[in-house]
C-alpha cells in the first residue's frame, strides 16, 4: 500500500512543532509513502530526505502573543498576505490529492490561522475519494480559558476528523491532564508514544559537567542569564551553555563576555544528546523535544518551565517529571542565580534517575496507525464483502434469534506496546474485552493497565501455559496426562495468584491454554472458585459441573498452521456467518454469543487491521462486543480467598 500524505504545520515561536512534523514526514516517506510537508512558519533548516517541502509565505510571533501574526520582516501581516498563504495551501492540496491529511496542532491550537486551516479541511472533506484527516498533537496542550472554544474544537473534530495522534505515553501523562477529553474526543485518540529520532545515547562512563539549554527561541534568555550567575557560584565543575538559533548574536556575545573560564558558550549542537549522556546534570526548559532527550539519557534534571503568557504546557510536564522523582523544578518566576545554584547542589547530591519504559517510537507508530485507519476507512472497508454476514444477521433478527458477539484475547502477563494497542482499540469502539492472563508470569504493570481500561477484565489462562502433552500429541497444559489432584491444585493456586495481583479486574473464568482440558478437571473448577469456563468450539450446554457457566469462542483470525499472519479475510467473514447460521438453525446454542479470539502479542498489521475492520463493521450495524462482566453475570466480582 502506497499512500500520498500531506502534513501541514505552522510553528510560531520555537521550532519544536516543525521538528516533530518533519519527523513524521520522514517516517511516512521511509515507509514508502509519497509525502509532502507544508510549513507556514519561519524558514528553517530541517532534514527531509525524500520528503517534498512547500513553504508558505511565513508568519511568526513575538513572545507569546499568538494573535498578532508578523511576516519575516516583523510587520503585521495583511489580509492579502494571508490570502496568498491560503491559496498556496489549497493549490498544494489539489496537486497532491492526498489519501491522508495531517494538521499539526489544529484544531486544538493555531486559532489565529483558523480561516486557512478550515478552508483546507472543507476542501479536503468534499474530495473524491475523501482523505483520512488526522490532527497531530504533543502530549500536553494548553486548553483555552473559555469553554466555548473547547466546544468549538470538539465540533470541528467531530465534523471533519477521523483521528487524533497524541504523541505521548499515558504512562507519563494522559491528554486529559491538560485538555478536557469528552465522549466526542475519546474515540478519536491514538497514543503513539513520543516522537524520537535520536540515536541511542552512548555517554562517557564517568559523567562530568553541567549542560544548560534553553530551546530554540529567545524565550530561553532568562534561563541562560540565571544559569550564568549560578555558574559563578558553583565553580568546581565545567559548565556548557548551548544557545538556541533564535537568540540574537548580540545576546550570545553578552553571555560570552560574562562567562568565567569554566563556562563555555556556544550555539546548539547536533550531538546534544551525547553531551547529555556524558553530563552530570542538565538545566533546561521543559519543552517536548528537550524532555525526550532528558528521558533517553537518564541525566539528572533541573527544569525551568517556560510559563510566560499563561503557557502551562511546560510546567505541567515538569511537575509530572518531578512527581515521578526524575527532575527538580525551579519556577520561572523565581529564577535567580542563587536559586539555580541551590538546585544544582541538591541535584548533584541525588542519584541518577532510573529509565522509564515509555514508548519512544511515535513516528513509526503514527505511520502504522494511519495505515490501519486507511484500511478501516469506508472506501477501503467496502473492499471486504460483509454482505453474507449482514444477510445472516438480518435473518436472525427476522426469526427472533438475537445474536451477540464477545471478544477474548489470550496470553497477557504484563503491559506491552501490543497490550496498549489492544486496550486502545477496544476502548475506541467501547468493546468489551476479556483478557486471558497467565498466572505464573503476571507482572504489576498488567494490573495498572487494566485499571485504566474500563471495559477490559482479566480471565485466568491456565497456570504457567506449559505443555504437558506427550510428544506427538496436541499441546495441552490440562489434558489427561497428569493426576487430576495435581492439576486441581494448580488451577486453584492460579486463581488465587491472579486475584491477589489483579483484584477487582479479575473474573473467576478459566481459559485452558490451547483450549484443551480434560473433563475430569472441569468437574473440579467450581471447588477451586471458578464460575465459568471458555474454550474454542460451540457449546453443547450452557452449564456443566455444579452450574459452571460455559461461554466459548468460535472465530480466530490467525492462520496458525500456515503464514501465522491473517487468515483469508473473506474466509473469516464466512466463519462469522456460519456461526450466526448455526444459531438460527438450532445447530448451535442460540443463547451463546459468538466469540472472537485474538492473541495480541503475535498480531502483525494485517491482523490488527482486520480486528479494526470488524469493530468498524459491528459499530456501523449497531452491534458491539458485549460487556465482559455482564456476559459472565458477575457484576459483583466474586471475592477469592488468597
Amino acid at each position: 500500500m502506497s499512500l500520498r500524505v500531506l502534513i501541514v504545520v505552522t510553528h510560531l515561536l520555537g521550532a519544536g512543532h516543525l521538528t516533530r512534523a518533519a519527523a513524521l514526514a520522514r517516517a511516512f516517506a521511509e515507509a514508502g509513502h509519497e509525502t509532502v510537508l507544508v510549513s507556514g512558519g519561519a524558514s528553517a533548516q530541517v532534514l527531509l530526505d525524500t520528503v517534498r517541502m512547500v513553504q508558505l509565505p511565513p508568519v511568526r510571533t513575538i513572545g507569546t502573543d499568538f494573535r498578532t501574526l508578523l511576516d519575516e520582516a516583523g510587520r503585521p501581516v495583511s489580509g492579502a498576505y494571508l490570502d496568498q498563504r491560503r491559496d498556496l495551501l489549497l493549490q498544494t492540496l489539489n496537486a497532491v490529492r492526498p489519501h491522508v491529511l495531517i494538521t499539526e496542532l489544529f484544531p486544538f491550537g493555531r486559532r489565529a490561522l483558523a480561516d486557512e486551516f478550515m478552508a483546507l479541511l472543507e476542501a479536503a472533506r468534499v474530495m473524491t475519494p475523501r482523505p483520512q484527516i488526522a490532527s497531530s498533537i504533543r502530549d500536553i496542550l494548553v486548553a483555552p480559558s473559555k469553554p466555548e472554544r473547547v466546544a468549538e474544537t470538539h465540533r470541528r473534530l467531530m465534523h471533519l476528523y477521523d483521528a487524533v495522534l497524541v504523541h505521548g505515553d499515558p504512562e507519563l501523562v494522559a491528554l486529559d491532564a491538560s485538555w478536557p477529553v469528552s465522549g466526542v474526543l475519546r474515540p478519536l485518540l491514538h497514543y503513539t508514544g513520543y516522537v524520537d529520532e535520536g540515536v541511542d545515547p552512548v555517554g562517557s562512563k564517568e559523567r562530568h559537567g553541567i549542560v544548560v539549554s534553553g530551546g530554540s527561541s529567545a524565550a530561553g534568555i532568562p534561563l541562560y542569564r540565571a544559569a550564568m550567575a549560578a555558574a559563578h557560584i558553583v565553580d568546581d565543575r565545567p559548565w556548557r551553555l548551548l544557545i538556541g538559533r533564535g537568540v540574537s548574536e548580540e545576546d550570545v556575545e553578552r553571555l560570552m563576555k560574562d562567562a568565567p573560564p569554566h563556562v563555555s558558550v556556544e550555539r546548539t549542537r547536533p550531538d546534544f544528546r551525547m553531551l547529555l549522556a556524558s553530563a552530570e546534570l542538565s538545566i533546561s526548559q521543559a519543552g517536548y523535544n528537550t524532555c525526550v532527550d532528558l528521558l533517553r539519557t537518564s541525566v539528572r534534571q533541573i527544569l525551568v518551565p517556560f510559563e510566560a503568557g499563561r503557557e502551562t504546557e511546560q510546567r505541567l510536564r515538569a511537575d509530572r517529571l518531578q512527581a515521578m522523582g526524575l527532575a527538580r523544578v525551579v519556577p520561572e518566576e523565581d529564577i535567580t542565580g542563587a536559586k539555580i545554584a541551590d538546585a544544582v547542589r541538591n541535584s548533584l547530591a541525588a542519584p541518577y534517575p532510573q529509565p522509564l519504559s515509555l514508548g519512544f517510537d511515535g513516528a513509526r507508530r503514527s505511520v502504522a496507525i494511519v495505515e490501519s485507519l486507511i484500511l478501516a476507512a469506508p472506501q477501503h472497508h467496502a473492499r471486504l464483502d460483509w454482505s453474507p454476514l449482514s444477510d445472516a444477521l438480518h435473518r436472525a433478527r427476522d426469526r427472533g434469534c438475537p445474536i451477540r458477539f464477545w471478544w477474548r484475547d489470550d496470553d497477557a502477563v504484563a503491559r506491552t506496546p501490543q497490550l496498549d494497542r489492544l486496550l486502545a482499540l477496544a476502548g475506541r469502539y467501547q468493546a468489551g474485552l476479556g483478557i486471558a492472563c497467565v498466572p505464573a508470569g503476571l507482572e504489576p504493570s498488567l494490573a495498572k493497565s487494566l485499571r485504566g481500561a474500563e471495559g477490559a477484565f482479566a480471565l485466568v489462562h491456565g497456570s504457567s501455559h506449559a505443555n504437558h502433552a506427550p510428544h506427538g500429541e496436541k499441546k495441552a497444559e490440562f489434558g489427561a496426562h497428569r493426576p487430576v489432584t495435581e492439576m486441581a491444585k494448580e488451577v486453584a493456586e492460579g486463581l488465587g495468584r491472579s486475584a491477589a495481583m489483579l483484584g477487582d479486574r479479575l473474573l473467576p473464568v478459566f481459559v485452558p491454554p490451547w483450549n484443551r482440558i480434560t473433563p475430569t478437571l472441569v468437574e473440579n473448577l467450581p471447588q477451586a472458585g471458578y464460575r465459568a469456563i471458555s474454550i474454542f468450539k460451540d457449546r453443547t450446554t450452557a452449564r456443566t459441573a455444579e452450574g459452571l457457566a460455559i461461554v466459548n469462542t468460535h472465530v480466530d483470525p490467525i492462520d496458525w498452521h500456515g503464514s501465522r499472519s491473517l487468515s483469508d479475510p473473506l474466509g473469516l467473514i464466512r466463519n462469522l456467518t456460519d456461526a450466526v447460521e448455526r444459531r438460527v438453525s438450532g445447530a448451535a446454542d442460540p443463547e451463546e454469543p459468538i466469540g472472537f479470539l485474538t492473541h495480541h502479542l503475535v498480531h502483525d498489521e494485517k491482523v490488527w487491521t482486520f480486528c479494526e475492520n470488524l469493530l468498524v463493521y459491528l459499530s456501523r450495524n449497531n452491534e458491539s462486543f458485549v460487556a465482559i462482566d455482564e456476559l459472565f453475570c458477575n457484576k459483583n466480582r466474586i471475592v477469592v480467598d488468597t
